[in-house]
């Protein structure tokens, strides 16, 4: 008889190892799944994609049924990286391939920037591909905030160690240049309408001037010059451009060229020097001229900008904070920018202008630190079509006080108050008390703040005029310290080519008034000495 026969039973090591290759399955599942990198499994015969993990759904917004039994290069998405069947080959024909830096489209229309990694098994004798997707946006955003920052940093030294060679040279030229531009006003005064020396020492004392304007933008580049600011609407400043003679100027050589002026009437006040926003509105409208190859436009405009989020433009030379900010922009339809020049436009001396005939290439270096020193911030945009400067100023609620009504320097004349000229240099010392001498002061001079000291131990004055930067002995604002624990309250001037804002500041809190700027012109002169004295 025979028996039936039995189903053999798997051995004790057939079932360990289907146990192992159980619990490798459900291993490799469980990494599949819960991996943080997208992964997606192709059949390296058809391009067939047989798995999808959710984290790769997820990242590209694709569903699974969207994905699994589709070949690749129907999906919009890998495109890119598989055209046609044709392309697919390369994935098939090498074991190993990576996309460092691979732009990706989602469905929905996000940008992707990933990783893309490849490699071919075998797998129960079938060839597949597994494509690993790693989402690198964050990382990319990562490292170009640090390259960027390494970028401003290097600016930044590099306009630092500029900035203190310019400071050095200014500081120097001022005393050279204040024979120039102070003996003209003291000969003029004495000379009659009709003398024929009346002309040419004119034209020295405009040289002199202009000379003097360029040092001026080496002290602004160099950030150590004081600006003394008050509350002002910016309007107001471009309304006085209008009609001043540098854009008269740029008018007549630039017939072409239509300016336009489009201001808020509600434009918010900010708290400026009016000098140095005129003089960096007249900067950026010459390069808006100069950009521009015979005909085109330059609008000059003005409005209240409020951010409530932080701003990052087309060529933002940093982050503007959100806040208030009354906004001046100068805009020109001219032939732009190119990448060199945009990384490289505010550098000091830096220009693709001609030396010598039309530009020193020190214009956008004093548009940028004037807006620095302001607190502001500087974004430019830069198109096909043109490029604009946007001129970001915190904004004040305060009002505008009263305008004071502008006289001659016949107006401020004196009545022989007694003025104490405190100077290192010979030459400032016997200018200032020449003027002052001219304008009907009494006017005394020390070399030294240590002279001061003790003149002002037996002596009294009615004012002093300080300069702030004296070698050797003490400075300005030690200078002042002491006089006013010998005589409380005493009135002074500050003056100086080059002065630390702190010091400035500081001496100014201490009672000092005014901060004028070498060298000496008998307008600002004899107005400031006549204003402090009346407080």
């Amino acid at each position: 008889m025979k028996t039936k026969k039995q189903d053999k039973k798997p051995t004790q090591s057939e079932k360990s190892l289907y146990e192992a290759l159980k619990e490798s399955e459900t291993r490799y599942r469980r990494l599949f799944e819960t991996a943080q990198d997208g992964i997606l499994i192709l059949d390296a015969n058809t391009g067939q994609i047989t798995d999808v993990n959710p984290f790769l759904m997820k990242m590209l917004d694709y569903s699974r049924e969207e994905l699994v039994d589709k070949q690749l290069w129907e999906i919009g998405t890998f495109r890119d990286i598989t055209a046609n069947q044709s392309a697919f080959r390369v994935l098939q024909e090498k074991e190993y391939i990576r996309y460092e830096h691979l732009p990706l489209e989602t469905k929905d229309g996000r940008h992707v920037d990933v990783e893309f990694v490849s490699n071919v098994y075998l797998v129960n004798h079938n060839k597949v591909i597994q494509c690993n997707i790693r989402d690198i946006t964050i990382r990319k955003r990562a490292q170009e905030a640090l390259r960027e920052s390494e970028q401003k940093l290097f600016r930044a030294k590099r306009m630092e160690t500029i900035g203190i060679m310019a400071a050095g040279i200014a500081h120097d030229l001022n005393n050279i240049l204040s024979g120039i531009v102070g003996y003209p006003d003291m000969i003029l005064m004495d000379l009659p309408e009709n003398s024929p020396l009346r002309k040419p020492i004119e034209i020295i004392k405009d040289s002199g001037n202009r000379a003097a304007a360029i040092v001026a933008d080496l002290l602004d580049v160099a950030k150590g010059v004081a600006t003394v600011k008050e509350i002002l609407n910016i309007n107001s400043i471009i309304k006085e451009y209008i009609h001043s003679v540098e854009h008269k100027k740029l008018q007549t050589i630039n017939p072409n060229i239509i300016f336009k002026f489009e201001l808020d009437s509600n434009l918010l006040n900010t708290k400026c020097s009016s000098s140095h926003i005129k003089k960096s509105l007249l900067n950026l409208v010459t390069n808006a001229t100069e950009a521009i190859h015979d005909s085109g436009t330059v609008i000059i405009s003005t409005t209240n900008r409020y951010l409530d989020k932080p701003l990052k433009g087309y060529k933002a030379y940093e982050e503007v904070r959100q806040g208030e900010y009354a906004m001046l922009s100068v805009c020109d339809d001219g032939f732009g920018l190119s990448t060199e020049a945009l990384d490289r436009i505010f550098e000091p001396f830096y220009t693709k202008k001609i030396m010598g005939r039309s530009g020193t290439g020190l214009g956008l270096a004093v548009v940028w630190n004037t807006v620095q020193d302001h607190g502001g911030y500087v974004n430019v945009v830069h198109d096909e079509n043109g490029t604009t400067f946007d001129l970001y100023f915190p904004i004040t609620r305060a009002e505008v006080p009263a305008n004071m009504e502008q006289a001659s320097w016949e107006n401020y004349t004196g009545n022989d108050e007694t003025i104490l000229v405190v100077d290192d240099e010979k030459l400032q010392r016997e200018i200032a008390c020449g003027l002052l001498n001219k304008l009907g002061y009494s006017a005394k001079d020390v070399s030294s703040g240590e002279e001061a000291i003790e003149y002002l131990k037996t002596h009294s004055v009615d004012l002093i005029v300080l300069d702030m930067i004296m070698f050797p002995g003490m400075n300005g604002r030690e200078t002042y310290e002491r006089i006013i624990k010998i005589h409380p309250n005493q009135k002074a001037i500050i003056a100086s080519g080059f002065a630390e804002t702190e010091d400035v500041r500081a001496i100014q809190k201490l009672g000092a008034g005014k901060y004028i700027k070498k060298p000496f012109t008998l307008e600002t002169l004899s107005i400031s000495v006549k204003e402090e004295l009346k407080k």
